[in-house]
């Protein structure tokens, strides 16, 4: 499913999708997982950088959604919740392989190819290139409010549900992060 897609998918029809999730039906989670199979995937390979994991996590965070089907509010937006998910999913994993000094950062890095974007021109693949470096050199907590933001196109209040901080500290955490990204990528300005 395109990013396309999944933001068409009005938030009443993943509430009442999540309600019969509630009642054990699980087409209904069938249903949202193939809603936010590739949004999640996305955001979780830009996170983890690694197209394997990112897999593996956005599998992971419809499990748990299984799994904690009970605590999800249907008065409160599904989108945050089921990122907060896999906000937390991707936090756990990057601490797990930063415990785990013997495997080599670049052997853990796949990041995935942005052909389907139109980069096709060598000048073009380099800018990829370089903005992908540039947003996997931030801090986690800049990195995941930054790719929320641009790629995910949440909203300052729903990024603020899904990593647990306040608006104002994810506006300057979008702030920050565009700061360094500007000043990184200054050359392709």
């Amino acid at each position: 499913m395109s990013p396309e897609v999944a933001a068409t998918n009005t938030p009443g029809e993943d509430a009442e999708l999540m309600r019969r999730v509630q009642k054990g039906d699980e087409a209904a989670l069938g249903t949202l997982m193939e809603r936010w199979e590739f949004p999640l995937k996305s955001f979780i390979g830009r996170i983890v950088l690694n197209v394997g994991e990112a897999e593996d996590l956005a599998q992971e965070t419809f499990v748990r959604v299984w799994q904690q089907r009970d605590k999800y509010r249907p008065d409160a937006a599904f989108r945050p919740w089921i990122f907060a998910i896999a906000v937390n999913l991707s936090r756990n994993r990057l601490r797990w392989w930063r415990s785990r000094p013997e495997v080599a950062l670049e052997e853990w890095s796949e990041t995935a190819n942005d052909a389907a974007n139109g980069a096709t021109t060598a000048e073009n693949n380099e800018r990829v290139a370089a903005i992908r470096t540039a947003i996997a050199a931030l801090p986690t907590d800049l990195r995941e409010a930054i790719l929320l933001s641009e790629y995910e196109r949440m909203s300052h209040a729903e990024i603020a549900v899904a990593v647990r901080a306040t608006p104002k500290a994810v506006e300057n955490r979008v702030a920050r992060a565009r700061e360094r990204l500007r000043g990184v990528l200054a050359r392709w300005a």
